[in-house]
C-alpha cells in the first residue's frame, strides 16, 4: 500500500528518512503564498461544500491565503437549501450578495475546485447530483476518502476527466483553523496534512493538491493514497483518536476508584493523565520518553499494563482494519444516519466520570502532575497496536505516525485536555462520532475483561524488548522534525 512518488512544477518537494527507506514531503509556511497563483493556475473560483467544522476552517483559511495573492480566486461556500449553517458562514464574510455563498449545486455547478466537505453519509446519499452539475475538467477536492470507500462498495466511480485530489488535515477543523491564526504570528504554525491524487487527467493535479494544503497553512504535507488515507483515518478514529481512549479513561477511572481514590483523584490519575503529562510527553519526547522517565518502580507497572493490554488491544484494532476495508463500517455509518433523520444522535458523557472533569480543571496549576505508570502503559500500548496494524498492512510511515500519534498528541488530546474527552468526542465529525459509539465500549470491555486482570502477572519481556527497539521511534524522530512549532492554543 506504498503511496505513489509525485512532481510538483510548482514547489520544491524534500525527502524524509524514515524506516527502510525514504518518503516525499512538502515544506509548507506562508512564503508560500507567492506560489498559489501558479499552483492554482486555470481555477477562478474555489467552491467548499459543507461548513462542518472542516468546512467552515477550510473556506476560512483559503480565502486569508489567497487574499492579496492577486490571483482574483474566490472562495465561495456552497450549502444545502435550509441548511442551519446559513448564519454563520454569513457571520464570517460569505453572502449571497457577493457570490460567495449559495446553494451547494449552484456553487459546485460555478468552481473550478470543488470541495466536498458536507457530512460522508449526504455525500454517498448526494454524490450523483454533484458530480452531474460539475463544469468540465473541474477538480474534485477530498479530505478523507469516505467517499472512495463508499464508491468501490456501491460499484460507483469518480466522473471521468476530473482531477480526483485530496489534502487531509491532520487534525480537527477547530485545530485546522485555531494554529492557522496562530501561525500569522508563529511561522511554522498550522496542521500538517497529507495528499494525494487519484486521478490526474490534465497534469495539474498534484500542483492543486499541494497549493490547496499550502493554502490551508499546513507547515509540512505529507504522500498517500486515498485508498491508504480512507482505511487509515477511519480506523484510526475508532481506535486510539478517540474511540479507544475513550474506553481507556472510562474504565481505568472506575479502577482507581473501586481502589480506593476519591473522585478528583481517579480522575486525574486516569483522563487529566492521558490528555496533560502523557500527551504532552509523547508529543515533545517521543513514546519511549513515557517509559524512561518513570522510577524502577514506576516502568515495572508501565511493563505489566503495556504487556497486558497491548494484545487485546491490537485483536481489537485488527477488526476494526478488517470491517472498514471490506466496507462493513461504511454500511454502518449510513445505516445509522438513516435511523438519526427520525431521532438525535445521544452524547456519551453521562457516566460519573465526566461531572468532576470541572472540578478538576479548575485545580490545574497547584501541583505539577506526574505520569501515571499505570494510565501510560495502557494508553501507549494501544497507540503502539495500531501503529503495527497500520504498518502490518503495508501504509507508510509518515501515515503511521501522524494518524496513530501527531494527531492524538498535538490536536484532539490538547482540546479534550481543556474540555474532556467526552466533549470531544461529541464534538467531531458524525462519522466519528459514531464510530466511537461502536467500539469504544469493545474497548472498554477489552480493558476490564482481559488486560487489567493480566496486567496482575509479570510483564512480557519480549514485548517490553519489542517496544524499547521499536521502529516507530525513528519513524516519530523523523517526524518531529516536521512538528509544528508551537503547541495549538485551545483559549
Amino acid at each position: 500500500m506504498t503511496s505513489t512518488t509525485y512532481t510538483s512544477g510548482v514547489f520544491a518537494l524534500e525527502t524524509m528518512d524514515v524506516p527502510g527507506g525514504t518518503e516525499t514531503v512538502l515544506r509548507g509556511g506562508r512564503h508560500l503564498f507567492p506560489l498559489l497563483p501558479q499552483a492554482f493556475a486555470g481555477v477562478r473560483r474555489i467552491g467548499v461544500l459543507g461548513w462542518g467544522p472542516q468546512g467552515r476552517a477550510q473556506a476560512l483559511n483559503l480565502r486569508d491565503s489567497l487574499a492579496g495573492t492577486g490571483t482574483g480566486i474566490r472562495v465561495a461556500v456552497g450549502l444545502r437549501p435550509g441548511s442551519r449553517s446559513a448564519a454563520d458562514a454569513r457571520a464570517h464574510g460569505f453572502t449571497e450578495e457577493d457570490g460567495t455563498l449559495g446553494d451547494w449545486l449552484a456553487v459546485a455547478a460555478d468552481s473550478d475546485l470543488v470541495v466536498l466537505l458536507i457530512a460522508d453519509a449526504a455525500l454517498a446519499a448526494h454524490h450523483p447530483e454533484i458530480f452531474a452539475v460539475l463544469r468540465p475538467g473541474a477538480a474534485i477536492g477530498l479530505s478523507h476518502g469516505f467517499l472512495l470507500g463508499h464508491l468501490r462498495e456501491t460499484g460507483g466511480e469518480f466522473p471521468a476527466g476530473h482531477p480526483v485530489i485530496a489534502v487531509c488535515p491532520k487534525g480537527m477543523g477547530d485545530s485546522v483553523r485555531r494554529l492557522y491564526q496562530q501561525g500569522a504570528d508563529v511561522n511554522g504554525a498550522g496542521i500538517n496534512s497529507s495528499f494525494a491524487v487519484h486521478a490526474d487527467p490534465d497534469g495539474r493535479a498534484v500542483d492543486l493538491a499541494l497549493g490547496w494544503s499550502v493554502a490551508l497553512g499546513s507547515p509540512y504535507t505529507f504522500r498517500t493514497t486515498l485508498h491508504s488515507e480512507y482505511l487509515s483515518d477511519i480506523v484510526g478514529e475508532r481506535a486510539i483518536l478517540l474511540g479507544a481512549v475513550h474506553g481507556i479513561v472510562e474504565t481505568l477511572y472506575t479502577r482507581y476508584r473501586l481502589a480506593g481514590d476519591d473522585e478528583a483523584t481517579a480522575y486525574e490519575r486516569s483522563c487529566e493523565n492521558v490528555t496533560g503529562p502523557i500527551a504532552r510527553t509523547i508529543s515533545h519526547s517521543g513514546l519511549r520518553a513515557v517509559r524512561d522517565g518513570l522510577s524502577p518502580s514506576g516502568r515495572e507497572t508501565f511493563d505489566r499494563a503495556y504487556t497486558a493490554t497491548y494484545g487485546p488491544a491490537r485483536e481489537i484494532v485488527a477488526e476494526i482494519y478488517d470491517e472498514v476495508a471490506d466496507g462493513t463500517e461504511l454500511r454502518s455509518v449510513v445505516l445509522a444516519e438513516r435511523r438519526l433523520g427520525a431521532r438525535p444522535m445521544s452524547e456519551i458523557g453521562g457516566s460519573p466520570m465526566w461531572g468532576v472533569g470541572e472540578k478538576v480543571r479548575a485545580r490545574r496549576g497547584e501541583r505539577e502532575l506526574p505520569v501515571e505508570p499505570f494510565t501510560a502503559g495502557v494508553f501507549v500500548a494501544t497507540m503502539v497496536a495500531q501503529i503495527d496494524e497500520f504498518a502490518e498492512r503495508g501504509h507508510p510511515w509518515s501515515e503511521i505516525v501522524n494518524e496513530s500519534v501527531i494527531e492524538a498528541v498535538d490536536s484532539l488530546l490538547p482540546y479534550m485536555h481543556a474540555r474532556d474527552v467526552a466533549h470531544m468526542v461529541d464534538n467531531c465529525s458524525r462519522t466519528a462520532r459514531l464510530g466511537a459509539r461502536r467500539w469504544g465500549p469493545r474497548f472498554q470491555a477489552a480493558y476490564e475483561q482481559i488486560a487489567y486482570p493480566a496486567a496482575e502477572l509479570p510483564a512480557d519481556e519480549s514485548l517490553v524488548r519489542a517496544f524499547v527497539s521499536h521502529s516507530a521511534h525513528e519513524a516519530l524522530a523523523a517526524a518531529a522534525k516536521l512538528r509544528p512549532s508551537v503547541d495549538i492554543s485551545v483559549v
